[in-house]
């Protein structure tokens, strides 16, 4: 006799929750760790060249829309509380895989374009703190891309060996990270307490191209969204948290303000340490902008040549987090057949996922390669605005989720966002990721991104095609061995 749903419930044996261990304090802690990260170091000169003074502009609009898309984001976890994130939200909402595979996927490239961004930031600040303190070393681009593979290589090596996350560990690298970015706003605020400041420079639009204001702030705007990203990694910590309904909205929106604070504080710095007529030649030294800050504003003290130490360290972890999330998730995608199952082979005694993780760092190697060489802006700039375009993507279908499954009945307790705020974070989020908000150079961001999602459709339709084979070949065995019963 066949055996029954209930008999096969039964025999389920069900797993252990995970331990709930994040109280408030060090949610905060965690969602502002991530989100300051490698970003501010990142954009900032890129959006000086853009608005000049009113460069604190974008970072606003940008924790705008960020908002808006929290919101959602939170609505969606409370009713939903599984450490899944957008893939199961776009899942629940649609019901079609192929939609779920590309939020995933796309989720996916944006940890390792990020990785790659932070790779680029750490080998540029190495070099220069090498040089700051009497090392003889190479500066140019070639250097940094040399550095920018051999930390991603060394990453790789970190990430076989296998990494026991601790929150504490967490919390003190998120403490360095807001140190780091204390001392540039403690700096521009004594430059300013001197006197030594032109502070109406702070409302002075300036723009190295033929863009008015409106434009110029929206291709700022998109690229100061990848300083605003890091907020969504949270939901993943539900399982973790106590009381999520009740801790997970007043955390999250507390954490992105504390960030857009810090952002607002260092532009403004920014403005007032760099002297007028200076802030292009500055800002358009790519990843050096908050260095070259330090060194200006602080000239007779040591901090010029610690801080770019600082900023390695703050960059060393985003990356790592970034490439554990990408070798997780392809490890997670080939478990379940919809990526090939080599991606999902363990290390032997390390018990890590070794193909995931040579394949994401193949692809991380490939990434800085290809767009040091053809890209006409930025390289730093190129792999930001490729990170911030897939999330933004990721942003939108999560907004249109979110009113899809109003349609579902709410969860007693469960957070509503108001009824406006996904749509406008739908809008806004799709508006950001038009070539109306990039420079023309920019528009690798497109190719890179748009690439990666094609290697990625390649793969899982390689699968299913090597999966339904597997299943023809069961089915004529089976039909085989029934005609010889």
């Amino acid at each position: 006799m066949g055996s029954t749903a209930a008999d096969t419930q039964d025999h389920v044996i069900e797993e252990p929750e995970l331990k709930r261990v994040m109280g408030p304090k060090l949610l905060l802690l965690f969602i502002v760790g991530d989100i300051l990260g490698a970003g501010i170091y990142a954009v900032t000169g890129e959006m000086a060249l853009e608005v000049g003074g009113v460069v604190w502009l974008p970072f606003l609009i940008a924790f705008g829309v960020a908002t808006l898309t929290a919101l959602s984001y939170l609505e969606l976890v409370t009713k939903h509380p599984q450490a899944a994130g957008a893939a199961l939200y776009a899942h629940k909402a649609f019901g079609v895989h192929f939609v779920t595979f590309l939020v995933a996927f796309a989720v996916i490239c944006s940890g390792i374009t990020s990785a790659s961004t932070s790779a680029n930031l750490l080998a540029t600040n190495l070099l220069a703190g090498l040089d700051g303190v009497g090392w003889s070393v190479p500066q140019g681009q070639l250097a940094i891309t040399g550095v920018a593979l051999g930390f991603m290589l060394l990453l790789a090596l970190v990430n076989l060996r296998g990494v026991g996350e601790s929150v504490v560990f967490n919390v003190v690298l998120t403490l360095i990270e807001m140190l780091a970015l204390v001392v540039v706003i403690g700096i521009g605020f004594a430059v300013m307490v001197r006197g030594d400041a032109d502070m109406s420079r702070v409302v002075a639009f300036e723009s190295d191209s033929d863009r008015g204001l409106f434009l110029a702030v929206t291709v700022a705007t998109a690229i100061a969204f990848f300083a605003m990203v890091g907020f969504e990694d949270s939901v993943n910590m539900v399982e973790e948290t106590h009381d999520p309904h009740g801790t997970f909205p007043k955390v999250m929106l507390t954490g992105l303000g504390i960030a857009v604070v810090f952002y607002v504080l260092v532009a403004i710095s920014v403005i007032a340490v760099v002297p007028a007529g200076d802030l292009e030649r500055v800002a358009s030294q790519e990843g050096k902008v908050l260095l070259n800050v330090v060194r200006l504003g602080a000239p007779d003290l040591p901090i010029g040549t610690i801080f770019p130490f600082l900023t390695v360290v703050a960059v060393a972890n985003t990356a790592l987090i970034n490439m554990l999330m990408a070798s997780r998730l392809l490890y997670g995608m080939a478990r379940q057949d919809v990526l090939p199952r080599s991606l999902g082979k363990v290390l032997p005694g390390r018990r890590t996922p070794w193909v995931g993780i040579a394949f994401s760092t193949v692809l991380a190697l490939g990434l800085i390669v290809v767009v040091t060489v053809l890209a006409e802006t930025s390289v730093i700039t190129a792999l930001s605005g490729t990170t911030a375009l897939l999330l933004l993507g990721v942003f939108t279908v999560v907004n249109i989720a979110c009113l899809v499954l109003r349609r579902d009945q709410d969860v007693p307790g469960g957070f509503r966002a108001p009824r406006w705020t996904p749509y406008a974070g739908a809008v806004a989020s799709a508006f950001l990721m038009g070539p109306w908000a990039r420079d023309r150079e920019d528009w690798i961001q497109y190719s890179v991104g748009g690439g990666l999602l094609v290697l990625g459709v390649v793969l899982w339709g390689l699968t299913a095609l090597v999966n339904r084979r597997a299943r023809d070949r069961s089915a004529r065995f089976d039909d085989v061995g029934s005609l010889g019963g």
